[in-house]
């Protein structure tokens, strides 16, 4: 929003003089930054593009399916908590995200830089080509000459621009005294240019400006097809810095301030409505409410909060308003130190050495020295510099490493297609070598075995009396148990008791009058009933006995199936959450897993899973919430499923799009597959240099045959990568 302000002559002097009254500040325009993580279609982004856009005060509204993320322009006036209700009534989960700390994250820029190098290296070797066929068809004398001449000029900026990923890399790596696949890769492109410039000055009859582009074009494939197989891969550290609140309500002699977090001390009070994410760690001064901790800790069920209750930054205010005194903030926050431990197991990870990478650290040097031998070799034999200069270069050329720059993207690629098409998104390079040397796998519970919505599992044990007040009381709730018990009931074609004055207790249930009985729905203790080991909501009509309406978390589709394909592949499978003792246990005894371990908080995953690695063994890691995030990264490879938080997903290697899990006994197969292909491709290289190398050497083969030998290579390890398809 911008404001003009236009000056002009006073219509007197006393208006000149008279002081100016004070300019008033302009509303500025906010940008809100929303994550959704159950959107997963093109109706979704219509839907919640047009929920926002309806709400008064929001100027536009654009959804990122990618993302998995809206950001909303909106007057001064309209808050994040104002739109969230939104989508909850649309049908769509939302939470607030930092826009700032979201920055690094907004540009696919390297993407577009290589796919335009790409094509410019594309354009002018078909274009150099096109001259070539002149000479190759007998041009000669000053004809060949002036096509030798029209080649540099369309070759040399062409290079120059095209190869600048890999002059860069060669770089930094010979300014620390050390060789990578881009050393010789660079060296022959240069060695091609200075050949072919030499020899078309001194008029002779071979130039290899298209070798030197063709060279180009298919390392720069190589690279955009191993940079695609990554582009959804961002720091899961910046998403959990995302998701910390940007502003909190701060009370000050009773009155309402609303801050930014990083004002925030330790022993401010703070108002947490309904609803509202903790802004940093703290312990409740007043109110009573219901926590929703599955996001942090894995529990099923929300846990009642009152008076002295400690509450820790990322937990959800369900029913009533809370006011905490906060005893951690900034980075000192639970929350904080999550995304610290999901920074260190990153690190650590990334040390991980790919096959491509052990092969360039043996390959390069050995190049080299060859080239250099045929260099000194031709020169002390012929005493021709320009003989001895072509055959470095053709052996340069002949074992330039583009077929082993393809032998990994080609194959991930493949394989990505094909358990693309399964249901999962491959966003690591090294994710399938990782994923194929796995032997245990580990699984959280919440979210990931189970769809993590309780279920009514009793409802034929209950009158239709008590099932139609039970129903009157729930749809006055936004507690789990309560929407899962009007879904229910509705289902089955219930409608509501008349039930007059219904009224939500926070932290307890909800209440009315029925027929003047005093009705009660919610914790038994507040029904007067006595706590079971199962998930249950009580209903209390007058004087009667409480009933018990019990709930179970259901297997999400697809989860045996998995286990089991996992257990025959002789794979270990442990079954990790935060989730009561009697609640992972029965879900253990059901899948058959004999290993499991119950309420385990965020460090202890991580650790756990550290101290699996200890003892030599590669671990899968299966998880969806904020708890999950450094054990996914910890692990030797990660699956999330689509419905998890992005921190998750982000933090994890591969990312199931459905809701069924049985595909992730197959991308362990199918990894398996992929690192065979990747090894054969190697072989395929070595096997063409062993037999290509000594003909160059022995001044066999020139730089052009040396260039259309290096294509067939290249061509030969992507035919072998599709075979995965």
């Amino acid at each position: 929003m911008s404001s003009q302000v236009t000056s002009g002559t006073a219509a007197c002097p006393g208006c000149i003089a008279a002081p100016a009254e004070p300019a008033r500040p302009v509303p500025v325009d906010v940008q809100i930054a929303l994550s959704l993580p159950g959107i997963h279609c093109s109706a979704c982004i219509a839907n919640v593009e047009r929920a926002l856009n309806a709400h008064p005060g929001v100027q536009d509204a654009r959804v990122n399916l990618t993302l998995k993320r809206a950001l909303i322009k909106a007057g001064p006036e309209v808050r994040a908590t104002d739109l969230i209700p939104v989508l909850d009534r649309a049908g769509y989960e939302a939470h607030e995200l930092d826009p700032g700390a979201l920055s690094a994250t907004q540009s696919d820029k390297a993407g577009r830089d290589l796919l335009m190098r790409l094509a410019v290296a594309g354009f002018a070797s078909m274009n150099v080509m096109l001259l070539s066929v002149s000479v190759w068809s007998g041009a000669t004398d000053a004809t060949r000459d002036m096509f030798h001449w029209i080649s540099a000029a369309i070759a040399l900026p062409a290079i120059a621009f095209s190869a600048q990923p890999f002059f860069a890399n060669a770089w930094s790596a010979l300014r620390v005294r050390r060789l990578n696949m881009d050393v010789p890769i660079v060296l022959a492109i240069l060695l091609a240019l200075v050949t072919s410039l030499w020899e078309t000055a001194l008029s002779g009859e071979h130039a290899y400006f298209d070798a030197a582009l063709t060279l180009t074009f298919f390392l720069l494939a190589g690279r955009y097809l191993d940079y695609r197989t990554r582009a959804a891969a961002r720091s899961a550290a910046e998403e959990l810095t995302a998701l910390e609140v940007p502003r909190a309500i701060r009370l000050v002699d009773g009155v309402e301030h609303e801050v930014a977090v990083a004002e925030l001390a330790v022993g401010d009070l703070i108002l947490v409505r309904p609803g509202g994410r903790m802004p940093v760690d703290g312990k409740i001064v007043t109110g009573e409410s219901e926590l929703d901790r599955s996001l942090l800790t894995g529990e099923t069920l929300p846990v009642f909060a009152q008076p002295g209750t400690q509450v820790s930054a990322g937990e959800v205010n369900l029913t009533g308003p809370l006011t905490i005194q906060a005893t951690a903030v900034g980075e000192e926050t639970s929350l904080h130190r999550m995304a610290d431990l999901v920074a260190i197991a990153e690190s650590g990870r990334s040390r991980y050495t790919s096959l491509a990478d052990k092969a360039a650290k043996l390959y390069a040097p050995g190049v080299h020295i060859l080239s250099a031998l045929s260099f000194v070799g031709w020169y002390i034999y012929s005493g021709d510099l320009r003989t001895a200069l072509n055959i470095a270069a053709a052996v340069l050329i002949i074992t330039c490493p583009c077929a082993l720059g393809l032998a990994v993207p080609a194959v991930t690629t493949a394989a990505s297609g094909r358990l693309f098409r399964k249901g999962m998104l491959i966003k690591d390079a090294t994710a399938l070598e990782r994923l194929a040397e796995v032997d245990t796998v580990v699984f959280d519970k919440t979210g990931t075995l189970t769809s993590g919505a309780p279920e009514l599992v009793n409802g034929g044990e209950h009158t239709g009396r008590e099932i139609e007040i039970a129903l009157a009381l729930a749809q006055a709730s936004a507690h789990p148990l309560a929407v899962a018990l009007t879904q229910a009931a509705r289902a089955e074609g219930y409608t509501p008791a008349d039930v007059e004055n219904v009224t939500e207790i926070p932290g307890h249930g909800t209440e009315g009058q029925f027929q003047g009985q005093l009705v009660r729905l919610g914790r038994a203790e507040w029904v007067g009933a006595t706590e079971g080991d199962h998930t249950a909501a009580w209903l209390a009509v007058g004087g009667d006995r409480p009933v018990e309406f019990r709930f179970a978390d259901s297997l999400r589709p697809g989860a045996a199936d998995a286990v089991a394909a996992l257990r025959d592949a002789g794979k270990d499978v442990i079954l990790m959450s935060g989730d009561t003792t009697n609640a992972v246990k029965a879900l253990a005894e059901k899948l058959g897993i004999e290993t499991w371990i119950a309420r385990a908080l965020p460090q202890d995953k991580a650790r756990h899973i550290q101290k699996l690695a200890d003892q030599g063994r590669r671990v899968l890691m299966v998880g969806d919430g904020l708890n999950d995030t450094a054990a996914l990264a910890a692990a030797h490879a990660s699956i999330s499923p689509a419905s998890a938080l992005d921190a998750a997903r982000v933090a994890s290697d591969i990312v199931l799009l459905g809701n069924d899990l049985s595909p992730i006994a197959d991308a362990c197969h199918t990894a398996v597959r992929a690192t065979q292909r990747i090894r054969e491709n190697f072989q395929i290289a070595t096997i063409y240099n062993v037999i290509a190398v000594p003909l160059a050497v022995a001044g066999l083969a020139t730089p052009l045959i040396a260039a259309l030998a290096m294509s067939t290579s290249s061509i030969t390890v992507s035919l072998n990568a599709l075979r995965l398809r």
